[in-house]
């Protein structure tokens, strides 16, 4: 097999596992450049609106606090979750601005990938 049909092969194989790690690079790649570019010690939304410039100056297709109905055992709950940004119709963004990350974080992310 030569290197060009391997490279196929294994992108193919990537795709198939992870079907959205080229979105997923990207946005991470944003997130990083915002944040060498505005360092630390801001508020969130000065990161959520350098987020949407940088979403929108590539034309991704998001959402800004999308709004989710959260169920219970059948039962709508009255509060809802809002995802600060969902790109591509199915990445869930959610922009932190703190000095660490503490273990509610891990959870809420967790709650995030079962909504």
């Amino acid at each position: 097999m030569s290197l060009d049909q391997t490279h196929r092969c294994m992108k193919k194989f990537n795709e198939h596992m992870y079907p959205r790690q080229d979105q997923i690079h990207l946005l991470n790649g944003i997130a990083m450049e915002i944040h060498r570019i505005l360092g630390r010690g801001f508020l969130e939304i000065v990161y959520k609106d350098a987020f949407e410039l940088e979403l929108r100056k590539r034309e991704i297709i998001f959402n800004r606090e999308k709004e989710y109905k959260v169920e219970y055992k059948g039962t709508i709950l009255p509060h809802r979750f809002y995802a600060d940004f969902v790109a591509f119709n199915e990445v869930i963004i959610e922009i932190k601005a703190q000095k660490g990350i503490v273990d509610e974080h891990y959870s809420q992310v967790l709650n995030y990938l079962a909504v």
